[in-house]
């Protein structure tokens, strides 16, 4: 307790001194200073001369306490005469205990001064890498901050150290401060403080000496190093910093595919349904579905569609195909040398997935990209598609190939692969190649939210570039332009020099201005490179390449694999800042065109061209299955009556007419026979399904045009017509149904028997009305042959030719002809002829043989005709003579008996081929329509075609509009939760 006292004393005593005074000047009498005291200051009194050691030229460490011979110290007793001899030994312990204590204390403050000056210059010696910060992982500068916050605790220890020892603690101060002793406690307290005074001068002495052997140091190590070059020390930097980098990016990638496999893994357990969740859509797939909307909505391209995109483009063949590759790492594109291999857009989405595979939008198909077969395939099938948009006559289109790349690690992005710009148009191309290339380049980079990535080769001399004078038309300040110089290895060589490249990649060698600048290596030339190769080979190029190693080029400019970091960071920051703009643009067109809708369709409901057509196609097929509700005595009304038409020609002139010039009735029956026999074998089947498919056409049309009053909309007339003729083309009718009618056919023509008077007195009605037609075509003939008659003339003031006259005089011949023979035969004789133009003659009319036979053949005719229909009215009453098959009656019916026969005929063929349209064909044609409308449903520009008008147009903006924001605000939504 004594002790403690007076050691707190002693440092209360010197802490009041140091308040006042910062040091101590002026020589103290050696007499009035404690023993200890005296024994330090001869040890180390400025006129004592002592012997420093030299200072050494390697670094150690030192305290400012390390020359002091505190131990080697010898102290000479002094007696005073008024100091009790009991206060002796006590002071000589509390100094002691004292000394113990400061040589602890200057220690610390020696040791961190020292520690703190070698990391100062060792951290001086480590090269500046703020610029290179980006390659350097956060974890580093994690570490960098705990050094800091180290060098720091390190000063406050010092500056803590320095304080305890001129202050010390704040219990002892105040314990002292009520210490108030006796008059030997003062001397005693005069001792102490005098030590104390010359310790805190020793420290700030050997301070002193510290510095100073520092900067003679730094003076000396300066000296050296000014004897190496700078040319040599920024090598060696440079040097240092490159290996560095490299360093850091093996680092980097040895996570990044630790990481890639990781997450792998864990997709590839979310695909096999591991958790038994559905994996929600990635923010890239949700972005590309509402650019494919837009594209399909708008396929012009105008102001509307604002959305980001990353728009490669450059000269043809300056290697844009190769770096998307190398962004999608697979070699996806069609590849030629030096010929134009992008005939269209292709829009890439990338994403991440467990597998690195591709497929296109409008297919299922996946294509993995680890195997070589499905890679050249995956080729072909863009060089086709390719070739499908190009129509004839042109070289490039702007149609859009939607194409999705999904992998472990890919950088999430859309990218555009346009066509090349061209300078000159070759053999083979349109005449208009370059402007079309032209205009579908500006369409995509007039987009103000689009990405330019300006793809330049590095290989060609610079002035031959056509791509840098468009992009900085597009984008003049270079607020959205990424420029990238290809093929750095060849330039390299072939550039006298390097500088150039340099100029190129600061930005002032062309007009044009971006955001950034790339050097990048896409492989030696050979497509038959795998990405991996490629990527070794450039990083293997930038390690030993001199534009690195002098500075050309910075690290965060070379690689693709820097270039596609950019591009996605560049990506997302602009959809982030524009794509809810976007979305509130949409808002508004969707809130016009339903204002639009209500003025002008109120009573409607928006049903776009899919709803329309679905409504179509159920009409449709309720109006095919209307057909199977058709009567079978309809049928079979329309059916006998179309076949008549068809064949009574036939069977008047070619049948009942040479039958009739036969003198007898065997002669007759044997005729008619023979002819129905020919007849049923060759044409008759044919006809007869003729009819019947068009009889089928005829009410199939019927019940698709006829209207449905109030209930008919006229928007589908045009698909219900082109549905009725693609139906009918591909129907086929039964190839056997021809064989089974000609059977049934000819059995009922082979029947001659008339059961009843009803069935008799029919036939009677049935030859009267196909002669009574046909006489009536006959005299319609001979009028238009012979011109009006006198009624005619006077009435209607009209005159006969000279043809009509000759016709009209060799007709009154004629007829007298049959007056004197009413049984003449159908033909004339040559003397009949002669005799015929003589009379003529000798009336003043010449005529021609062959114009007497024209004439004859209509008086003829018309002459049987007449007669034919007398002897049908007096075979009225000769069913009984018929029964009695006409035996001792002078009365004849076989003609009556014929036309029966063909009555029958046509009644039993129109009952088959009802049969066989109500049971088969009716079914097969429904069938057809029904593949007909499931083919115009898969068909877009069938529909667009066929289903027309503002109503429609407009339903399909609003349904587009709709489909656009509601992605959007997903999109949106989704985007602020990644955040």
């Amino acid at each position: 307790m004594w002790r403690m006292r007076r050691v707190a004393v002693a440092c209360e005593v010197c802490q009041s001194l140091v308040k006042h005074n910062s040091g101590i000047k002026g020589n103290l009498p050696l007499q009035k200073l404690h023993l200890v005291s005296r024994s330090i200051y001869r040890s180390h009194h400025p006129t004592l001369k002592l012997q420093r050691p030299q200072l050494r030229t390697s670094f150690q460490q030192f305290s400012s306490l390390t020359n002091l011979p505190l131990r080697k110290l010898k102290l000479s007793p002094i007696k005073y005469g008024y100091q009790p001899c009991r206060n002796f030994w006590p002071a000589r312990l509390a100094a002691r205990l004292l000394k113990l204590r400061y040589l602890i204390l200057g220690s610390a403050v020696g040791g961190g001064y020292t520690a703190k000056k070698t990391f100062d210059q060792w951290k001086d010696m480590i090269p500046d890498l703020s610029d290179y910060k980006w390659i350097v992982p956060d974890i580093v500068w994690e570490i960098d901050e705990y050094i800091d916050f180290g060098h720091k605790l390190v000063s406050e220890v010092i500056e803590a150290s320095d304080l305890l020892l001129l202050l010390g603690s704040p219990g002892e101060t105040a314990f002292r401060a009520t210490d108030r002793g006796s008059e030997s406690d003062k001397h005693y307290r005069k001792g102490l403080l005098g030590e104390l005074i010359l310790l805190q001068q020793q420290i700030q002495e050997h301070e002193e000496e510290a510095r100073r052997a520092a900067g003679q140091y730094s003076t000396s190590y300066a000296q050296q190093k000014r004897k190496v070059s700078d040319k040599e020390k920024i090598d060696q930097l440079q040097e240092e910093l490159l290996h560095t980098q490299l360093k850091y990016q093996r680092i980097l990638e040895r996570l990044e595919k630790e990481n890639k496999e990781l997450r792998k893994l864990v997709l590839q357990k979310d695909d096999k349904g591991i958790h038994h969740r559905k994996l929600k859509k990635s923010l890239i797939d949700m972005y590309s579905e509402v650019l494919d909307v837009l594209s399909d909505y708008d396929a012009s391209y105008n102001t509307q569609d604002h959305l980001p995109r990353v728009v490669v483009v450059g000269d043809q063949s300056a290697g844009k195909t190769s770096v998307l590759e190398m962004i999608a790492q697979a070699r996806i594109f069609p590849r030629g040398s030096g010929e134009m291999m992008t005939r269209s857009p292709v829009k890439v989405t990338l994403s991440e997935g467990p597998h690195h595979v591709a497929l296109f939008k409008d297919s299922s198909r996946e294509f993995d990209l680890t195997k070589e077969e499905d890679l050249a395939a995956l080729r072909h099938e863009i060089e086709l598609r390719m070739r499908k948009n190009v129509k004839e006559g042109c070289t490039v289109s702007p149609e859009t190939i939607s194409l999705n790349v999904k992998g472990p690690g890919l950088q999430r992005m859309v990218l555009v692969d346009l066509p090349g710009v061209i300078n000159t148009v070759t053999s083979g191309m349109a005449p208009d190649t370059k402007e079309t290339i032209f205009s579908i380049s500006k369409a995509y980079m007039q987009n103000p939210n689009a990405i330019i990535l300006c793809i330049q080769d590095g290989s060609v001399d610079a002035e031959r570039s056509i791509v840098t004078d468009l992009v900085s038309q597009m984008d003049p300040h270079g607020r959205r332009t990424i420029f990238v110089l290809t093929k750095v290895d060849l330039a390299e060589k072939n550039v006298a020099s390097p500088s150039r490249i340099q100029q190129i990649i600061e930005g002032k060698l062309f007009p044009m201005k971006a955001l950034g600048y790339f050097a990048v290596v896409t492989g030696k030339g050979n497509s038959s490179e795998s990405i991996e190769a490629i990527r070794e080979y450039e990083e293997e190029f930038f390690q030993n390449s001199k534009l690195l190693k002098t500075s050309m080029l910075k690290a965060h400019q070379v690689t693709t694999r820097n270039l596609s970091l950019a591009v996605s960071d560049c990506f997302w920051k602009m959809v982030r800042e524009s794509v809810e703009q976007q979305a509130d643009s949409f808002k508004a067109t969707r809130f016009n065109l339903e204002t639009e809708w209500k003025n002008n369709y109120p009573r409607l409901r928006e049903l776009d061209r899919n709803e329309l057509f679905e409504k179509a196609k159920n009409e449709i097929l309720d109006e095919v299955i209307s057909l199977s509700q058709v009567t079978p005595k309809h049928w079979e009304e329309i059916l006998q009556q179309s076949l008549w038409e068809r064949v009574s020609t036939h069977v008047i002139e070619n049948i009942y007419l040479p039958a009739a010039q036969t003198m007898n009735s065997g002669t007759f029956n044997t005729t008619v026979d023979i002819k129905l026999k020919q007849w049923t074998d060759k044409q008759l089947p044919n006809k007869a399904v003729e009819v019947a498919w068009e009889t089928l056409q005829e009410e199939f049309s019927r019940f698709m045009t006829e209207p449905k009053g109030k209930e008919h909309d006229d928007i589908f007339d045009k698909l219900k017509e082109a549905v009725k003729e693609e139906s009918i083309k591909r129907h086929k009718w039964n190839d056997f149904a021809e064989d089974s009618l000609r059977v049934i056919q000819h059995n009922a023509l082979e029947d001659r028997s008339i059961s009843d008077k009803q069935q008799w007195d029919a036939a009677i009605y049935f030859m009267e009305e196909a002669l009574q037609a046909r006489l009536k075509d006959t005299e319609n003939a001979i009028e238009n042959m012979i011109g009006p008659d006198w009624r005619k003339r006077w009435l209607y003031w009209k005159n006969r030719t000279q043809e009509q006259s000759v016709h009209n005089e060799t007709k009154n011949e004629l007829e007298k002809m049959l007056k004197c023979n009413e049984e003449h035969p159908a033909y004339l004789a040559s003397d009949e002829i002669t005799t015929v133009r003589k009379n003529l003659e000798s009336r003043g009319v010449e005529v021609d043989p062959s114009l007497i036979k024209d004439t004859w053949h209509q008086v003829y005719r018309r002459h049987f005709l007449k007669t034919a229909l007398n002897h049908c009215n007096l075979c009225r009453r000769g069913f009984y003579y018929y029964q009695r098959h006409f035996v001792d009656s002078e009365l004849e019916c076989n003609d009556v008996v014929l036309f029966w026969r063909i009555q029958r005929m046509l009644a039993i063929t129109a009952n088959t081929l009802r049969q066989q349209l109500t049971n088969t064909e009716v079914r097969r044609l429904e069938k057809n329509v029904k593949e007909v409308l499931e083919d115009f449903a898969e068909d877009n520009e069938k529909k667009v075609k066929l289903l027309t008008g503002k109503r429609v147009q407009l339903a399909e903006d609003l349904k587009k509009v709709r489909e656009i924001q509601e992605k959007l605000d997903a999109f949106i939504e989704a985007l602020h939760q990644e955040k």
